[in-house]
C-alpha cells in the first residue's frame, strides 16, 4: 500500500519476486536430527506448523526446525537435519495416509515445505513433523472439493495488512476460534519491512520489529518472517486452517514495481534486483505456498463447481507508478499492472465455465474511485496519507491501485461486459478500510444507464493504521463525514468504513456470496473482543452488492 511519499515520513521499501529462486524453494521435503544437548526452549519447532494451497488431491504442509540453539532464523548456520512428516485421517495418527522424510539445512533457513499428494478430496486431515524424537505441534488441514463436484457452500476467512508494530493479532485469534472455515485468504502485507519507529500504531510501537532495522537483505527478511510466526494467534490459525496467500508491497518494500520501489534507494540500500530476490526467497521459504515451475506466484485454485480463487501478483510485473493522477501515463495503453502473461491468464480464469463464482484475490483496489471535492484540507491530507493518493477532484486518487493503470482495468471490464460474464467478485486488501462496491462498465453513466460488470469487497487491516488513527480521533467520529463524501462522489461505492481493524469472512453458496466484516474493539489488546460490523451480499447473476 502507498503511504504517501514515505521516504519523507517513514522509511519503507518495495516488493519482490524472483522467478527461479522462488519456484525452486517452494517445493522440497525435509529431514532433521536433534542435538543431544538441545533444550525445548531454544530448539525444535518454535515457529509452529502451517498448510496452504489446497487441491482436491493435495496440500502444502510447512514448518521450521531449530536444530541447535545457535541455528536462529537468518543466521545461516546449523547442521543439515532430517525431518520426518506424517499426514493422518484422524487426529491421533492411527490412520496415517502419507508420510516421508526430507533434509533441511541453513541453505533454506531450516524451513520445511512438503507438497503432499494422493489425498482424498474435501477431506479433513491432520499432520505433524518429527526430528530426533521431538514432535511438532499437530496441524489440521482440508483438501478442496473434487473438480466439478457440486458443493453446497464454502467459507473463507479474509485478511490483509497485519503490522506487528501496530498491535496484537487478535483478528487471527477470532478466526482460529471458528470451526466453519475451509480456507483463509491472505491478500497481502502479511508482514511489514519497516524498522522500529518507522510505522506503528498512532506513532506508538506496540511491539518492536526484529531485526531492529528496515529489512533489505536475506537475513533481515528471514528474521522478520520468523518473528511474525512466533505470534501465538497466528501460529494457532495456521495450524487449524490452510492459507491461500499472495504478496503486496510490504513483503519486500513500499510501492514496489518490477524494477524498483518508492522506498528503495540504490545508493544506500544496494541493488533492487538483489533486494527483491532476498524478499522473494524468504517468502518462498517461510510461507505454505505452491509456486509455479517458473516461480510464478499467481495461480488458480478450484473448489468444485461452486467457485475458483485466482490469486493475483500485482507487484512483480507492473510498470512504475504514474507520478500523479494527471500524469498521461495513467491512461497509457502500454503500461501494465499485471504484465501481459498474467493478464491473459486472468482473462482465461474469468472466461472459465467450469465454476459459478470467479473470486479474484486482488492485492490493490480495482474499483474506480475519485476524490470528493468537499473534503477539508485536514481530511484531504489524512486520506492522502492513508491511501497514498494525490487527490485531485474528478481524477483517480491512488495511482498505486488499478486507478493508475486504466488500460489494464478497461481490458478486464470490457472482457466481463462483452462476454456477459456473471458472478465475478474481487476480494481486496491493501487500503486499511472496508468497502463494498459495484464495478461499473462506465462510472460516468452509472447507475442510470451503466451496468455493473462485477463487484468488489475490501477487507480492513488486521492492525495497520487507518483514518481515525491518522486524524487522532475516536473511531466512527470524524471519518463519518469523509465516508459520506466518498460515497456521494462515487455512487457505485455502497459501503465504506475508514476506521475499523479486524477480519472478514466470506460465505459462498450457489445463490449468493456474502461478506461479513468483524471489527476489533482495540487492536493493541491481545484479548480484544470482535463484533460483526456489517454484512453485504452479491446475489447470483446480479453483479451488484446489497446490504444483508
Amino acid at each position: 500500500m502507498v503511504l504517501s511519499s514515505r521516504r519523507d515520513v517513514l522509511r519503507g521499501a518495495g516488493l519482490a519476486t524472483l522467478a527461479g529462486a522462488a519456484g525452486g524453494l517452494a517445493s522440497g521435503t525435509v529431514t532433521v536430527t536433534a542435538k543431544p544437548n538441545a533444550t525445548p526452549s531454544s530448539t525444535g519447532f518454535l515457529h509452529g506448523v502451517a498448510s496452504g494451497d489446497p487441491l482436491p488431491d493435495g496440500v502444502v504442509i510447512w514448518t521450521r526446525v531449530t536444530p541447535t540453539p545457535t541455528s536462529a532464523p537468518g543466521s545461516g548456520t546449523g547442521p543439515d537435519v532430517q525431518v520426518t512428516w506424517q499426514v493422518s485421517a484422524d487426529d491421533r495418527f492411527r490412520r496415517v495416509v502419507a508420510k516421508g522424510a526430507t533434509i533441511t539445512s541453513a541453505t533454506r533457513d531450516h524451513t520445511v515445505s512438503v507438497d503432499v499428494r494422493g489425498l482424498a478430496p474435501y477431506t479433513t486431515y491432520w499432520y505433524r513433523f518429527e526430528v530426533g524424537g521431538q514432535a511438532s505441534p499437530i496441524g489440521r488441514t482440508r483438501t478442496a472439493p473434487a473438480t466439478g463436484a457440486a458443493v453446497a457452500s464454502v467459507t473463507a476467512g479474509v485478511v490483509s495488512c497485519a503490522n506487528w508494530q501496530a498491535g496484537a493479532f487478535s483478528a487471527y485469534r477470532h478466526l482460529g476460534d471458528r470451526d466453519d472455515l475451509d480456507v483463509v485468504l491472505h491478500l497481502g502485507d502479511y508482514l511489514y519491512e519497516y524498522a522500529p519507529g518507522e510505522y506503528q500504531a498512532r506513532d506508538v510501537v506496540v511491539r518492536p520489529h526484529d531485526p531492529p532495522r528496515e529489512t533489505t537483505q536475506l537475513e533481515h527478511y528471514r528474521r522478520r518472517h520468523a518473528q511474525y510466526k512466533t505470534d501465538p494467534d497466528l501460529q494457532r490459525l495456521h495450524a487449524r486452517v490452510p492459507f491461500v496467500v499472495t504478496w503486496d508491497d510490504h513483503e519486500s518494500a513500499n510501492d514496489a514495481w518490477s524494477a524498483g520501489a518508492e522506498n528503495h534507494d540504490p545508493s544506500t540500500e544496494g541493488s533492487w534486483t538483489s533486494r527483491r530476490a532476498a524478499a522473494a526467497r524468504a517468502y518462498a521459504e517461510w510461507m505454505p505456498v505452491r509456486f509455479g515451475l517458473d516461480g510464478r506466484l499467481y495461480r488458480r485454485l478450484g473448489f468444485g463447481s461452486l467457485l475458483s480463487v485466482s490469486m493475483l501478483d500485482l507487484r512483480s510485473y507492473r510498470d512504475q507508478q504514474a507520478s500523479s493522477p494527471v500524469d498521461p501515463g495513467v491512461d497509457d495503453a502500454t503500461r501494465t499492472i499485471t504484465g501481459s502473461e498474467q493478464m491473459e491468464w486472468l482473462l482465461d480464469c474469468l472466461s472459465s465455465s467450469d465454476v459459478q463464482w470467479k473470486i479474484i484475490g486482488n492485492p490493490v483496489m480495482i474499483t474506480p474511485v475519485r476524490f470528493p471535492s468537499t473534503l477539508s484540507m485536514t481530511e484531504l491530507a489524512a486520506v492522502r496519507q492513508l491511501t497514498g493518493g494525490t487527490g485531485i477532484d474528478g481524477v483517480p486518487y491512488n495511482v498505486d491501485q488499478w486507478d493508475g493503470y486504466t488500460a489494464d482495468r478497461h481490458r478486464v471490464i470490457r472482457h466481463l461486459r462483452d462476454r456477459a460474464i456473471a458472478d465475478t467478485v474481487f476480494l481486496t486488501g491493501d487500503i486499511h478500510s472496508a468497502w463494498a462496491c459495484d464495478i461499473p462498465a462506465d462510472p460516468l453513466t452509472y447507475p442510470v444507464s451503466g451496468a455493473s460488470v462485477a463487484t468488489e469487497f475490501v477487507c480492513t487491516s488486521v492492525t495497520s493504521d487507518n483514518l481515525d488513527d491518522i486524524l487522532r480521533v475516536p473511531p466512527r467520529s470524524a471519518s463519518l463525514a469523509v465516508e459520506s463524501a466518498f460515497r456521494a462522489a462515487n455512487p457505485h461505492v455502497k459501503h465504506l468504513d475508514f476506521d475499523s481493524h479486524g477480519y472478514s469472512v466470506v460465505h459462498v453458496t450457489p445463490a449468493a456470496l456474502r461478506m461479513d466484516w468483524f471489527a476489533l474493539d482495540e487492536r493493541t489488546d491481545p484479548a480484544s473482543p470482535a463484533r460483526l460490523s456489517t454484512s453485504w451480499i452479491v446475489d447470483a447473476g446480479t453483479q451488484r452488492v446489497r446490504r444483508a
